[in-house]
């Protein structure tokens, strides 16, 4: 587990990262062993109150500072639901980062079964079926906290009818350990 002070750097790594994609100057931390672990994050970005942007790694597959660093990058310029972020706005965004847990997978038998094995507020999860793949992180469960309707609005993320099940859907659960410039 990461403690607050720890987080900070994480948040002062997004925003220096997407400082300097619009030309801003930022110091950065020198390199300390916890940010060279592998790590896969989410980095999210609100403007007033509403998401502005959000993209992340399911998997640690890079150390965890350069997965901060690229994944800030992408949801500030790259995230195909948002124009890129511009300077004007830059000031006014919150950034929360979430570091991911190894998602593990859910056994069910049934959607009445996964729907019930679920956590609300603290699992996030993955949905995946055949080329299809979503998931909602743990903080989703404040707009969505019906597990039916979390998993149906999954489902139409991943490009799937809100209605559809097969027994080939794969579901994993994560947890998520949350800072934000904002709380």
């Amino acid at each position: 587990m990461l403690d607050t002070e720890k987080g900070k750097v994480l948040l002062h790594l997004a925003r220096a990262a997407i400082g300097r994609e619009l030309g801003f100057d930022s110091h950065d931390y020198p390199k300390t062993a916890w940010l060279e672990e592998p790590g896969a994050t989410f980095v999210t970005l609100m403007l007033d109150g509403r998401l502005r942007g959000c993209i992340g790694s399911l998997e640690a597959h890079r150390p965890l500072v350069d997965d901060v660093r690229h994944n800030a990058v992408a949801a500030a310029f790259r995230d195909p639901r948002f124009m890129p972020l511009n300077e004007l706005e830059f000031a006014d965004t919150a950034i929360e980062v979430s570091v991911l847990g190894t998602p593990e997978p859910i056994r069910f038998t049934s959607e009445a079964d996964a729907l019930a094995q679920l956590h609300r507020g603290s699992d996030g999860v993955i949905l995946e079926y055949g080329p299809h793949r979503a998931t909602y992180l743990p903080q989703v469960w404040a707009q969505l906290p019906d597990p039916q309707t979390f998993v149906e609005e999954l489902k139409v993320k991943a490009g799937l009818p809100e209605d559809f099940w097969s027994d080939d859907i794969r579901l994993s659960r994560y947890t998520v350990q949350k800072f934000s410039e904002v709380e």
